[in-house]
């Protein structure tokens, strides 16, 4: 059976966290369900019977030498009603963030007109650049969160769509909360029904995720509630954990233990659980996210500003965490992956060394921790995928093609061996390099 396209072009696609294959000049096949039915090296026997076949039948796409295929980003972490606020206030203390300036804007989102025009730029920016999957945090609007299903939908965004919950009368504020931990429970629940009718009759890879925004934010009721929702309904599960010192702090005056036995407490550390941040966890935090197969989403360029600290990537890896990659808008400035990896690298550097030169240097970093773009490469492609079970992020048989062509446009200037066209490409790539994008077998960009 022959494929429904033939892209013939040179490829990288990531294995572990400290390795990529690179082939040159492959063609890879995806069928009429947008899945890569194979990849053809050009050492393969029949290279050449593929090509023609494909070349005869009108379906082959040659691209140019200094184009290269990429899996789609998977952004693990996004506020989707904060897009309207990227940049902003970023040097205020996190609660006087939220405060003034966070929380407000999301009650705005009460305007499902208002909505839908903030989430069709939104979901078209990430397309283009190169984001091909989004674990979305919604807002308390179950219209507005549909709004964003609906954009993911029409634009061909694979999306996992939170309904957010917070109840929490000394947490949050009078005019953005729930009134009730029943009313936050029922929400939840008709949405779920909502997105997955919606799903069903659109074709579109849309997921419903059960959405405590943190431990502070909700009460004991809701979130024991939404643990059994998870559970009862096999869905994915997106929070924050130890986010920062206030957010661990509060939940060790308040529960008398940490951030992540509190939600592990209420069932919502598991396997299709994805937490984001983590800068305050400890080496017995780590073990229990091993444990219970938790998945951390790294957010490196909102850290700076909000964490407290260096979320440690090479210790959790060391200690079987899956960790991905999020954007963490707005509490991180960009949509692009390639930015928060690039910072993802930047800030290991930081932590393995140290930063202030006023502490002696052998005491004044850890002394191991730093990744390299390889890693970084990992975390926004097959760890994403792994964190939200996925068969994507790898450019593979079976997986689906989920894919970015991109422009080197330094080739001619610069070496063009394997490893150096790959860190240009992740150091050098914006949306101006971005020529196409497909989620599914359906080009969604260029």
């Amino acid at each position: 059976m022959s494929s429904e396209l033939v892209i013939q072009g040179s490829l990288f696609t990531p294995v572990s966290p400290t390795e990529f294959t690179f082939l040159r000049q492959a063609l890879v096949c995806i069928d009429s369900t947008g899945t890569i039915a194979r990849i053809v090296r050009a050492t393969d026997t029949d290279y050449s019977d593929v090509q023609q076949t494909a070349q005869r039948l009108d379906h082959l796409w040659q691209l140019p030498h200094n184009q290269y295929i990429l899996p789609g980003f998977i952004d693990l972490h996004v506020h989707a009603p904060q897009w309207p606020q990227a940049g902003l206030a970023l040097d205020r203390p996190l609660d006087q963030w939220l405060n003034t300036y966070t929380f407000p804007l999301e009650a705005k989102f009460a305007d499902t007109t208002y909505a839908t025009k903030v989430y069709h730029h939104l979901v078209h920016e990430l397309l283009r650049n190169g984001t091909t999957t989004a674990m979305y945090f919604g807002t308390l609007h179950l219209d507005a969160n549909l709004a964003l299903a609906r954009q993911c939908a029409q634009q061909g965004q694979r999306g996992f769509i939170g309904q957010l919950a917070m109840d929490n009368p000394d947490q949050t504020p009078a005019t953005y909360r729930q009134t009730s931990s029943q009313e936050a429970l029922q929400t939840t629940e008709r949405f779920i029904v909502q997105l997955q009718c919606l799903a069903k009759t659109t074709g579109a890879a849309l997921t419903p995720v059960i959405t405590p925004r943190f431990v502070p934010s909700c009460t004991v009721e809701t979130l024991r509630g939404l643990g059994g929702l998870a559970h009862r309904n096999d869905l994915p599960i997106q929070s924050h954990c130890s986010e920062s010192n206030w957010e661990e702090q509060y939940a060790e005056l308040t529960y008398h233990q940490r951030d992540a036995a509190v939600l592990d407490q209420f069932q919502l550390l598991t396997p299709r659980s994805v937490m984001a941040h983590g800068t305050q966890l400890n080496a017995d935090d780590l073990t229990l996210f091993a444990d219970r197969q938790t998945t951390v989403a790294h957010c490196p360029i909102s850290n700076c500003y909000f964490g407290n600290a260096v979320f440690p990537v090479q210790q959790a890896l060391n200690h079987q965490v899956n960790v991905g990659l999020g954007s963490d808008l707005s509490g991180g400035f960009t949509p692009s992956l390639y930015r928060n990896l690039q910072q993802a690298v930047m800030s290991s550097q930081q932590l393995q060394d140290g930063v202030d030169a006023q502490v002696a240097p052998a005491q004044r970093g850890r002394g191991t921790g730093r990744i390299s773009a390889t890693t970084a490469f990992y975390l926004a492609t097959k760890g994403g995928a792994k964190g939200l079970n996925l068969q994507t992020g790898q450019l593979r048989a079976g997986f689906a093609a989920d894919l970015q062509i991109v422009t080197d446009r330094l080739g001619t200037l610069m070496p063009n061996d394997a490893h150096s066209v790959f860190e240009r490409l992740m150091y050098q790539t914006t949306p101006a390099e971005i020529a196409t994008v497909f989620v599914r077998g359906r080009q969604v960009i260029g």
